[in-house]
């Protein structure tokens, strides 16, 4: 089960010039197409002088929602170049924008796959990356009798505990890695029950304990 990704931390820079003309590379954490529009449309008011704003896009675990935009280049040898340095690099949840400057030279379409894949490049080169991690989230509600065995089979299988609620009963949202979800809500009922998790199987949660999957 894929329940991880690779990702960039925060915003970086690259450049790149040939024979007059700049290509400044922007690479952005975001997790869809809407944050990645807003933050072509802020360099399109910061670059307005420039002729081209090109970029590529690549978004969730799966890595299937992409774009490539050329931005009035010659097809192929802009969005293209810039959307094989996201994944050579094995990112998602990531757009990487290159604002052009014409220094007055036609570059060919060779010369421009190899600027804008250059800087493309030097902006990822730049940015920090970080795994993250897919996790379920489930809701706990029960009797304060059964809250020493919970806690205690929580903390034995390392649960993180989002948030903790206490009035007529005990309320917690915990997070589990997705690929652990199901071994580790079995190891916690047979903990309950005092049971083996092959036993655990076949039996429900123990009465006064209502378990939630929330998201």
């Amino acid at each position: 089960m894929i329940d991880s990704f690779l990702t960039i931390q925060a915003p970086a820079t690259g450049e790149f010039k040939d024979r007059g003309s700049k290509f400044f590379a922007y690479a952005y954490p975001a997790r869809n197409e809407e944050e990645a529009l807003a933050w072509l449309a802020q360099l399109r008011k910061e670059h307005f002088k420039a002729r081209h704003h090109c970029f590529a896009w690549r978004f969730g675990i799966d890595g299937l929602r992409f774009r490539a935009n050329d931005d009035g280049e010659p097809s192929g040898t802009a969005g293209r170049p810039i959307l094989s340095q996201i994944d050579s690099a094995g990112l998602t949840d990531i757009v990487v924008i290159v604002v052009r400057y014409f220094g007055g030279v036609l570059l060919g379409a060779s010369g421009l796959i190899h600027a804008y894949r250059e800087a493309a490049a030097e902006a990822i080169r730049q940015s920090v990356f970080v795994e993250k991690i897919i996790k379920d989230h489930f809701q706990l509600q029960f009797d304060y009798a059964l809250m020493p065995d919970i806690m205690q089979g929580l903390k034995k299988l390392d649960v993180e505990i989002l948030h903790q609620t206490y009035a007529d009963n005990g309320l917690l949202e915990i997070a589990i890695r997705k690929s652990d979800t199901e071994q580790h809500l079995l190891k916690l009922k047979a903990s309950l029950w005092k049971v083996s998790p092959e036993e655990a199987q076949t039996l429900d949660w123990p009465p006064g304990l209502q378990m939630e999957h929330i998201s």
